[in-house]
């Protein structure tokens, strides 16, 4: 697959490695939680968006979310700089949607923030939130081409940034947010908790009508 956000330290260290990390503990900490799991990307190889996104409408699955690891930011920031994506133009799952977001935001940041002196980056407008493309739908292919799947891209990190890098290497690390983002999916399904973190995102540069599939290479995905 490919290899995602660049190891600032060169070292081979990519964000595929990583978010296959995050998924598998993920699935783990879900099956022990009797939640039944697939991941479209099980292992190190090449999985274009089309296919994971018609396996989503296909299966119909209560949550289909997309596991990132991020690359520039805005600037330094005193606590993580976790971003979750809802859909906005998806009918029926709106509302689902931005509440899932708001609930991997919570946990995934409450998870990261208890590591201490750790020198994060972030945007200005992280948290849960939308994007748009230029003709008013969802930006990102995943939120776009899941219509009628409650979806949700997390960004949960920086790897872009030593520090956050450094961090990320760490398996118990990447146990720790495997299992976060386990409890904000049965918080999703089991709760009628609303999430947190939600902000309006400022407005950033579209340069097509979306991203994934259209002018953009496929991203990886946990």
């Amino acid at each position: 697959g490919e290899d995602g956000a660049v190891d600032p330290k060169g070292q081979g260290f990519t964000e595929k490695i990583v978010n296959l990390a995050v998924s598998k503990a993920a699935e783990s900490a879900l099956n022990q939680a009797n939640v039944s799991v697939l991941l479209t990307h099980g292992a190190d190889y090449r999985m274009p968006l089309k296919p994971r996104t018609d396996m989503a409408r296909a299966l119909l699955p209560k949550v289909f979310v997309s596991v990132h690891h991020n690359g520039l930011a805005d600037g330094p920031s005193a606590h993580p700089g976790t971003e979750t994506y809802y859909q906005v133009d998806s009918p029926g799952t709106v509302a689902s949607s931005k509440r899932l977001a708001g609930l991997l935001y919570a946990e995934i940041y409450k998870t990261l923030d208890q590591y201490k002196g750790v020198s994060w980056i972030a945007n200005k407008d992280a948290g849960a939130k939308y994007r748009r493309n230029t003709r008013g739908g969802d930006y990102y292919w995943i939120l776009r081409q899941g219509r009628g799947v409650t979806s949700v891209i997390a960004e949960l990190a920086f790897l872009s940034n030593p520090p956050e890098r450094d961090l990320l290497t760490r398996p118990d690390v990447q146990q720790a947010e495997g299992q976060a983002v386990a409890r904000a999916i049965i918080r999703y399904l089991r709760t009628a908790d609303p999430g947190s973190g939600f902000v309006e995102p400022i407005q950033r540069d579209t340069p097509t009508g979306g991203g994934g599939a259209e002018g953009c290479v496929d991203p990886p995905l946990g």
